[in-house]
């Protein structure tokens, strides 16, 4: 009897191991250089096309920055793991960015690879009447850069938070993935073990499937990324509070609105949908931060890049986080800490 079972188990997991091989290879991944490549060219029908995810930190900086200059582009959404899907990582997308990751922006067929190259190309390339985002004066563009890179996600976020505020944002979201995820099937997530380039994603979004967001505070290594990254961002913060006084306001260099305004619109959004906001700038914490967020929000490129890109996944997900802390005192104290 036993000799069947083991045959039929054989050929099954021959079958598995042959499929997976041949999958992993058509996913085939590899860093891409960031910027502008003008020696690949790919399938597009417009001059520009934005290829983005509504949770991704970087692709909202990318639409922000679209809004802002008026450029119209067509739209390609990706989902990723957080809003349904591994997309990203399947060959459709694969042939688009080898690296993966979204947003991608395309012009006139050629990539530019990575967010805070992409707001730096669309400036340079917007059409004509397009506002300016980047001042003349070269102290100002060197300040400019300086602050954009201090929003941005570069290198190994979860190791570097103390280098951007950017890097600092993901410790920062995993109480918003532990209220997203369950609506997310186990199978998607196991796609993630078996093709995805970083194995620690798929195993944290599995733990934070078991643990949902109402035991989150038991996941103890969570609990220490998201203290050290509360502490990260509170820095980083403090940094924007006193450029913001030396400006004078009411952006990052003053009177100019830039590069640099667009890059930190998104970490404020990211800390409101984390319900993370008020930890920073609640009973008049940083009250120019505060007020500085409200500016951003109220700019006509927040409703069009942000607000009318919203997803079910992401405000459920809001939702349930604040409805969890509401419910256990404890918890919340877990998950904010004390005011940063």
């Amino acid at each position: 009897m036993g000799g069947p079972i083991f045959v039929v188990l054989g050929v099954a997991l021959a079958a598995f191991a042959a499929w997976w091989a041949w999958e992993r290879a058509r996913r085939r991944r590899h860093p891409v250089e960031p910027g502008h490549r003008p020696e690949i060219t790919l399938p597009h029908e417009q001059e520009f096309e934005l290829y983005h995810n509504a949770l991704s930190l970087c692709s909202m900086k990318s639409r922000v920055c679209m809004a802002e200059l008026g450029i119209a582009y067509r739209s390609h959404p990706i989902d990723l793991i957080e809003t349904g899907a591994y997309e990203n990582i399947r060959p459709g997308f694969l042939a688009v960015n080898p690296g993966g990751t979204v947003p991608v922006l395309v012009h006139r067929g050629h990539p530019i690879y990575e967010s805070h190259e992409q707001i730096r190309y669309a400036a340079r390339h917007a059409p004509p009447g397009s506002p300016s985002l980047a001042p003349d004066d070269p102290a100002l563009r060197e300040e400019m850069e300086r602050w954009i890179d201090r929003a941005s996600i570069t290198g190994d976020p979860m190791s570097e938070g103390d280098r951007s505020a950017g890097n600092a944002v993901p410790g920062l979201t995993l109480p918003l993935f532990a209220g997203m995820i369950d609506r997310i099937a186990w199978w998607r997530i196991l796609e993630g073990l078996l093709f995805h380039f970083d194995k620690r994603r798929p195993v944290v979004f599995l733990m934070l499937k078991v643990l949902d967001v109402s035991r989150l505070a038991r996941l103890a290594p969570a609990m220490k990324v998201l203290a050290r990254s509360r502490r990260q961002m509170g820095a980083h913060l403090d940094a924007l509070e006193r450029q913001l006084h030396a400006s004078g306001g009411p952006w990052i260099l003053g009177e100019t609105f830039s590069l640099a305004d667009v890059s930190w619109l998104v970490i404020f959004e990211r800390l409101e949908q984390a319900d993370a906001l008020h930890v920073f700038t609640g009973e008049s914490r940083r009250p120019a931060c505060a007020a500085y967020w409200e500016r951003l929000r109220a700019r006509p490129s927040y409703r069009q890049a942000i607000l009318e890109h919203s997803h079910t996944t992401i405000e459920r997900g809001t939702r349930r986080l604040r409805e969890a802390k509401v419910a256990d005192p404890a918890l919340r104290a877990a998950l904010e800490g004390k005011p940063a």
